[in-house]
Order: structure tokens, then C-alpha cells, then sequence
């Protein structure tokens, strides 16, 4: 059996890692399983992806298809493309993909049209937002697969109300979950609010990228109006993706932000530096997916600059709220969050460190 593992954008690398690691477990009992990894190069800075590979004890990819930036229609047509030739070269019996960025639907319909099977990481996910280029690459790749495996029985649902077979569908917890278990002593070692001059539980970590929240000068702006506001009362540590600090600049806020006093704006962090500083933090403030789901593991409390998520289990163990981008809405939850405290959210079913077993013990049945 040879299973092709895709890797696109940052956020994958953390789901690809404990896969690889346990489908090479299980090579001893399998000789003739080959894995191959396969990075498509979508995020390209040697920040915000090849670190990655180090930080989580990925081997380098077997191939890299360095397919780069451009328009949505432009980077799926591009990986297609280079995928396509590798599937003719490689000829896998399973193409896994994870996440739900461009990469994971071009990866994806390629090889269904090549008749070759199709797994999807993280399946279900659901966000009801189809303004979102997310959305349409979750329900799309979803639709394609031979094999879906679920982070909790909230996604599990939404397939099944979408009219996915059941016998398709495969519940076997986060594979994010397995990565922030494995290295979180290794990241707490690091200490990295303290290269910051900051005091555990006494900062927030901010993360920003969305086009509904940077693309537009009035959003941002409200959002920086917001911040302004709140690192008066909390320090707050905010890695900045290249494409958020792009805009602020291109919006003349870059200059804003950097005069403020307790807004720490950071270049991109490796997983470790990141989890080191979220692990330590009182307050997440963020419109990214994965952070929510940390966020309840690490026990600190969430709040999504987003008026929906894909992600509602983590509302329902009470770690994530939402709250759109309203400045006044922001600093009245982050107030309230605050002064609230920390909290120890209950962990959903299956989220044990243990989900990518469960998904190579499936490919390796099938």
C-alpha cells in the first residue's frame, strides 16, 4: 500500500505530523507500506512553513511542488496541475488531505479524477459561511472522499445531514489535539512570554488574517481602535501574518499599531514559539480555526474576531465565544473574559492525543 500524505499551508503541518508518525509505527508490522509526503508549497516564507518541519520532527518532504502565491482560481489551478503529474509518476493507493485550504480541494479532485482513493483530515467542519473560500473547500473536498474522519460527532452530523454515507463517515478525534500533547513540555520550556517582558496570565495572544477583518480600511480599522483600547488593561502579543501587515500598511494603521505600548507586534512564530506563548496567556483573541481548538485544551479562554465558526464544539465546553468585529463588542467580551479568570474546559470525546492511530488503523484495513 502506498498512502500520499498532502501538506499546503502552515496550518496542516500540525495535522500531517502525528499522521506520518503513526503510519511509520506501523511499517514494522507493514513492510510493504510506503508513505510519501508531499508539500505543495501554497505557504512558501521559510517562517510560516518550513519551520515548521523542524519544530514538529517532520521529515523534510519527498517532494515539494513550490507552487507559491496568486488568486485563489490561480494557486488551485497550479496545484492541480503539479499534482496531477506526481499522481501519474507515483500511482498511491490513498491520497490523504487535511484541512480545508486551496491545496486540500485541488489535491483532492485531482486524484478522484484519476480514480485513486481520497481521505479527508478534519472532515465536516462547517461554518454556514459561504463568503469564505474555506467553506467551499471543506464542502467540496467532503463531497469527493472515499474516507471522511471527524474531529467530534457535531461534524460527524453535518455530514450525515448533507447525505454522506455512513459508512464513509470515521470518528476519531483531532489530530491538532495529538500535536499539542506531544510537544507542549518541549514549548513551555521555551518561555517565550518572558523574551517578551511578559508575566504568565497577564497578556493575550492575538492572531489576525481574515479577509473579512483586514481587507476591508473600516473593519481594520475598528479592529485597531478595539486594540487600542485593550492593551491599556491587557498586553497583548500579536505575531503578524505577512498578509495582515501588508494591509495595516496599504491602510496606513501599521504606524498606529506600532506606537502602541503594550501591543507587542511579532514576526511570524514557529509552532513551539507559538504554543509556548498561547499555553502561558490569559486570553486568546483570534479569527483562525485552529487557535479555538487549542484554546480549549490549554485551558484559555477564546475569543474569535469572527460572527461564525466551523468549530462549535468549542462554544459548547464553554471555551470560545464569538464576537464579530465590533470594536465595542471586542472590548467588552475581552473586559468581561478577563476579569473572569482562567478557566478548565471539558475536553471533547476523543480528543486524547490518540486520533491519528484511529485514522492509520482505518487506511491500513481499507
Amino acid at each position: 500500500m502506498k498512502i500520499l500524505l498532502v501538506a499546503g499551508a502552515r496550518p496542516n503541518f500540525m495535522k500531517v505530523a502525528p499522521l506520518v508518525e503513526a503510519l511509520r509505527s506501523a511499517q514494522a508490522d507493514h513492510p510493504d507500506l510506503e508513505i510519501l509526503l508531499v508539500h505543495t508549497g501554497q505557504h512558501y516564507d521559510e517562517r510560516m512553513s518550513r519551520a515548521f518541519f523542524t519544530d514538529l520532527d517532520l521529515p523534510r518532504p519527498d517532494v515539494d511542488l513550490e507552487v507559491g502565491s496568486g488568486t485563489h482560481a490561480e494557486q488551485t489551478g497550479r496545484v492541480m496541475i503539479a499534482f496531477e503529474a506526481l499522481l501519474f509518476e507515483r500511482k498511491p493507493d490513498w491520497v490523504v488531505v487535511v484541512g480545508d485550504v486551496n491545496s486540500t480541494v485541488a489535491c483532492a479532485l485531482a486524484a478522484k479524477k484519476l480514480c485513486i482513493k481520497v481521505a479527508h483530515v478534519e472532515a465536516g467542519l462547517r461554518s454556514r459561511d459561504w463568503t469564505m473560500p474555506e467553506e467551499v473547500n471543506r464542502v467540496v473536498t467532503d463531497v469527493l472522499c472515499d474516507a471522511l474522519f471527524t474531529t467530534d460527532t457535531l461534524a460527524s452530523e453535518n455530514l450525515i445531514g448533507e447525505g454522506i454515507e455512513r459508512s464513509k463517515i470515521h470518528f476519531v478525534g483531532n489530530v491538532m489535539i495529538d500535536t499539542l500533547l506531544k510537544h507542549s513540555e518541549r514549548a513551555a520550556a521555551l518561555r517565550q512570554w518572558e523574551q517578551l517582558g511578559l508575566q504568565p496570565r497577564r497578556y493575550g495572544v492575538l492572531t489576525l488574517h481574515r479577509p473579512g477583518n483586514v481587507d476591508l480600511p473600516e473593519v481594520f480599522a475598528g479592529i485597531v481602535n478595539a486594540l487600542e483600547a485593550v492593551q491599556q488593561f491587557l498586553p497583548l502579543a500579536f505575531p503578524v501574518h505577512p498578509r495582515t501587515r501588508r494591509m495595516a500598511e496599504t491602510f496606513g494603521l501599521w504606524q498606529r499599531m506600532e506606537a502602541m505600548p503594550n501591543l507587542r507586534l511579532l514576526e511570524p512564530l514557529g509552532y513551539l514559539e507559538m504554543l509556548s506563548l498561547t499555553a502561558a496567556s490569559a486570553l486568546i483573541l483570534t479569527d483562525s480555526g485552529g487557535l479555538q481548538e487549542e484554546a480549549v485544551v490549554l485551558g484559555v479562554p477564546c475569543i474569535t474576531l469572527r460572527p461564525n465558526t466551523e468549530r462549535p464544539i468549542t462554544i459548547s465546553v464553554g471555551a470560545n465565544q464569538l464576537v464579530g468585529n465590533d470594536p465595542e463588542e471586542i472590548v467588552a467580551a475581552v473586559r468581561a473574559r478577563v476579569a473572569a479568570g482562567g478557566n478548565s474546559f471539558r475536553r471533547p470525546d476523543k480528543w486524547d492525543g490518540q486520533a491519528a492511530r484511529r485514522i492509520a488503523q482505518i487506511l491500513l484495513d481499507s
